[in-house]
């Protein structure tokens, strides 16, 4: 089957939580999740001080909904919420 680009947004519970941290766990339940693959991240300015987490990887489309993984990473230490906010099929 085809591969999946999912990208999931992951936001502190305040400007404080150190986002560095927050994305070295998210990554290992990833990696856990979709296996060793290529990951993207970006922090995206959201207001006063807020920043969101933005991860996007690749997973097999056969895996299903990455909604297991969301609560996954909903429960790390500092994070209020885990959204995926994009999925496209991959191509090529």
């Amino acid at each position: 089957m085809a591969n999946a680009i999912v990208t999931i947004k992951i936001m502190p519970e305040n400007p404080e939580v150190d986002l560095g941290g927050v994305e070295e766990k998210a990554k290992k339940h990833i990696e856990e999740y979709a296996g060793k693959g290529d990951t993207k991240t970006e922090i995206e300015p959201i207001a006063f001080g807020l920043k969101a987490l933005k991860i996007t990887f690749i997973m097999d489309e056969n895996l299903g909904s990455p909604d297991e993984l969301e609560e996954k990473l909903s429960g790390l230490e500092g994070v209020n919420s885990a959204e995926t906010i994009d999925v496209r099929r991959a191509v090529g």
